[in-house]
Order: structure tokens, then sequence, then C-alpha cells
């Protein structure tokens, strides 16, 4: 059969992606791409290290980035991303402002960060105040709260897991409870960290029961990459991507009655068990006082709630 009459393929956009050696999400990054995007990715080189500050370090080292950048410009990308959280707030606002000047020189291609990209979007949104949810431990976590405070956002509240690895494995239901017990003081809306962490069913379902925008770091780089070339991220009810779900319930600030918020930790913050299929606390895991009455295996085999692959509305709360 003679198919040369289709003339080849559609043309392509370009994203180039530099992501740390354990990121497990590719797909996740491409729900929100639109069908005429191509996402070129790469990541860094492999090191020994758990997820802290010190591996936030070495993975967002300006010659790792170079490298990446240089890499990627085979393809010629129109943008470059660097897709991580920790790697891009661990050196304080002017260390993302350099990341970002380092990439671009490399390759002479737009580039950002993921927490660039957040203070982008919360700019879009005019978000002042947020709460903030991680799987970190919790001086990454204090170190996300130090970057968002040097750029003028006060965190009213929030909660993080305390994992050192395998964060990809963390159910969809243990994001929900984070959330729930990190909304306090009213904040203007929600960010979930961490590039690894799955969050683009849960968003939709967030904004619904929280009557809040709802960020996700995934979403923030990929929405903020797509708008350099001026094309918009597939995101259906999520309030940076979609305007109707702007004017809808992410719009209202009265929060619906929850579930009870777990005990907090001294400073503001809950730490939740340990999720199905994670690892234990290892030696390296700061320690940090329990929730009371927590049961940390009781999800143990348990299977996230069903969301739809591409969801044509907000899935029932």
């Amino acid at each position: 059969m003679d198919v040369s009459f289709l003339g080849g393929p559609h043309p392509q956009r370009g994203v180039g992606v530099v992501a740390p050696f354990d990121f497990a999400l590719d797909r996740e990054l491409w729900r929100w791409i639109p069908d005429d995007v191509s996402l070129h990715l790469t990541r860094t080189p492999f090191v020994p290290v758990e997820v802290s500050l010190d591996l936030a370090r070495l993975v967002s080292e300006h010659e790792t980035l170079r490298e990446a950048v240089q890499a990627l410009c085979a393809v010629a990308p129109e943008v470059v991303a660097y897709a991580c959280t920790s790697g891009s707030f661990v050196g304080g606002t002017v260390g993302e402002r350099a990341m970002c000047a380092a990439m671009e020189l490399s390759g002479e291609v737009p580039s950002l960060t993921t927490s660039g990209a957040l203070l982008e979007a919360l700019e879009e949104l005019g978000v002042r105040r947020v709460a903030v949810v991680t799987p970190y431990t919790r001086s990454v976590t204090d170190s996300l709260e130090a970057f968002l405070g040097e750029a003028g956002i006060e965190v009213t509240g929030r909660s993080y897991l305390g994992l050192t690895r395998e964060i990809w494995r963390v159910p969809y239901r243990d994001v929900v409870d984070m959330a729930r017990g990190a909304v306090v003081d009213a904040p203007d809306a929600l960010f979930i960290s961490c590039t690894n962490l799955p969050t683009y069913d849960v968003i939709p379902q967030l904004e619904a029961e929280l009557r809040m925008p709802v960020l996700s770091a995934n979403q923030v780089t990929v929405w903020s990459a797509l708008r350099r070339i001026g094309k918009d991220a597939v995101g259906p009810y999520q309030a940076l991507l979609d305007p109707v779900a702007r004017r809808g319930p992410a719009s209202m600030s009265s929060l619906p009655p929850g579930p009870p918020v777990p005990p907090l930790h001294p400073d503001g913050a809950t730490e939740l068990g340990t999720p199905a299929g994670v690892p234990g606390p290892s030696a390296e895991r700061e320690p940090e006082p329990a929730v009371a009455g927590a049961e940390p295996d009781a999800a143990e085999g348990a299977e996230p709630p069903p969301f739809p692959d591409d969801p044509g509305g907000p899935p029932p709360l």
C-alpha cells in the first residue's frame, strides 16, 4: 500500500527535560503535553545518595546541568526545563536564577526550573499564602519554606512524609491525607512538591474539596515550559490550566467540612505513616515525632483508589 500521499508525520515542537537520575514519572509529564509537542528527556548521572539536601545539591551542580543541556540540544528543543523541585530550591532564589543562566549559556535556549515555574504559577494566580505538601524529610521541607519566604510567599501550613527514597511509589490516598493536614489558616492555594510524587489525577479532586487552586511540581514545570513556546498544557479541571476550573470550586475561599486533621508537629507539620509500597525509615532518615495513634503499616498492600486515565471532569469525592 502506497502511503506517500500522507506526507510524513505532523511537525512536532520540542521541550527538553533534565530530570534527576531517580525520576520515575515520565508518563505523568506526558499527560500534560498536547499532541503536537514532544518531550525529550535526559537524566543526571547516578549518585549513591538518598533524597536529602546533599542529593539536591549534587543533581543541581552547574557542570551537571551544562552536560545534560548539551545532550538535549542534539534534538533542538525550543525550551529546556530542569524537572526537580528540591534541586532548584536548595540554593535559594539566587541559586535558582543561576541555574537557569548556566543552562541557557550551555544550550543557547530558554531554560527554567521547577521552583522557578512554581513562583511563576503563584504569581499567575495571585497567591501570597500557600500550604505545602512534600514527601521529603523535615530539613528538605524547611529549605522549600525558606525558598518561598525569600520570594515573599508565606507558608501557612505543611505536611511531609519524611521519605528518602522511592517517592514515586506514594499512593494518591497519602497525597490527599497530607493535603488535608496542611491546609490550615486559610491559604490561597496548595502546592504539592517533588516531581517524583504522582499528582495528575488528584489535583481536580483536591481543588473541588478544598475550594482552592492546587499546584504540583510536574504541573507547573510543564505549564511553564509550554508557555515559553506559546502552547497550553492539557489538564481538565485544574485551575492553573483551565479557565473554567479557575472560575469554579477552586475560586471559592470557604472550606467545606472535612475529615479530622491528624495531630501536628510542634512546627506545624504533619508527618504521616510510611505509604504502601515504600520502604520504611532508613538509617539516614531524620528522627521526627510520630503522630499519636498512627499505624504506618495499616495501608500495606492496599491499592490506590481508581482514577480515570484522562478524566472528563472532577473525580467523585
